[in-house]
């Protein structure tokens, strides 16, 4: 079995991270989404791995290479514009060949992983096999409508009235008859060839089309909101190790990973929280669930729940709490010499300061 994975489009609702590299290269837990979806398709023993990029595919590149630092084989399939996920399913044709394979969205973390659900796929082959998720408001979704044997009855995408509660998750299971069905649908309203009325073309088609229910954390690193939530989520399952230098006047609780590198000087950190490698953190406090990337200097700071991008400093601030800091940025006290606030921010960024 192969694995095609999406990391085109905009990322429009992640900015201003995004303007300066693809959305799914966000760092969760010091690692960039791509390279956990990439871990999971491994744990699922596929190493064939074909990657649909964007307007900035060296990005990606420059990250994941050729794949074999991962234990993989990767292949980048150019995608000139955002065109629907069926439209990746296309021009990823002869990559895929007849091969069985796994399309999994290149922004999704879920944390318990689908390995059983691809043992199953490849134990029984239908034609597509779908991966659900309880959903309190489905309309946002693609949604599935199942009966009791686990077959897929009915796909619709993003619904006024859903039919179930059971939404699509972003990893889809598939035989080579998914080709047949995407050269068969017309593009949807929005301008899109449609995944979902793909699947839906099987069904009608009377294909064996199938749905397994996944009951663990799943998000889409879409919005910051997000991203800090799949951070904390990660974070927790980190086991303590300090391979950088921690001083006798520092303090470390709980799940703290310190990086080759890292120098941690008369602070105190909460876990659970990794420093990067080569970072320095000085006379602060730290955690928990925060991140804090390679090279990064934090002086006289106070941080929670927040990712620190590479190569970015926080020096002389406070109360830092459920933010991303941008690669290379700079937090800085101001002095007080009034009570107006002096901020520089960068296109569509979004800021929240104490009234």
């Amino acid at each position: 079995m192969k694995a095609l994975v999406l990391s085109g489009g905009m990322g429009l609702r992640l900015r201003p991270f995004s303007h300066s590299a693809p959305k799914q290269l966000i760092p969760l837990a010091n690692k960039p989404v791509l390279v956990h979806v990439i871990e999971e398709l491994r744990a699922m023993e596929v190493t064939e791995i074909g990657i649909v990029v964007g307007d900035r595919p060296e990005k990606i590149e420059e990250v994941l290479g050729d794949g074999s630092g991962l234990g993989v084989r990767i292949t980048y399939i150019r995608q000139e514009a955002p065109r629907g996920l069926a439209h990746c399913v296309a021009i990823a044709r002869d990559f895929l060949a007849d091969d069985d394979f796994v399309m999994y969205l290149g922004d999704n973390v879920l944390t318990s992983g689908v390995t059983d659900m691809a043992k199953e796929f490849r134990a029984t082959r239908p034609a597509a096999q779908v991966v659900v998720h309880k959903v309190a408001d489905p309309r946002a979704f693609g949604v599935a409508e199942v009966d009791d044997d686990g077959r897929v009855i009915r796909l619709v995408e993003k619904p006024e009235q859903p039919v179930s509660d059971l939404a699509v998750v972003g990893v889809y299971f598939f035989t080579p008859a998914i080709h047949e069905a995407v050269t068969a649908i017309e593009a949807s309203a929005r301008g899109e060839l449609e995944i979902t009325d793909a699947i839906q073309w099987l069904v009608t088609q009377g294909a064996e089309v199938t749905a397994r229910t996944y009951t663990g954390f799943w998000k889409d690193a879409g919005r910051v909101d997000d991203v800090l939530e799949c951070n904390r989520e990660l974070l927790d399952r980190l086991k303590a190790s300090v391979h950088g230098d921690v001083d006798g006047e520092s303090e470390l609780i709980g799940g703290v990973v310190i990086e080759e590198g890292a120098r941690i000087v008369r602070s105190r950190i909460i876990g659970p929280v990794v420093v990067g490698a080569d970072a320095v953190v000085e006379d602060s406090s730290i955690g928990p669930h925060t991140a804090i990337g390679r090279g990064c200097l934090l002086r006289d700071a106070e941080v929670s729940n927040t990712i620190v991008l590479e190569g970015a400093s926080v020096q002389g601030v406070g109360a830092v709490h459920a933010s991303v800091i941008g690669r290379e940025a700079s937090v800085t006290s101001a002095p007080a010499d009034g009570a107006a606030h002096r901020l520089i921010v960068g296109d569509h960024a979004r800021v929240e300061v104490a009234a």
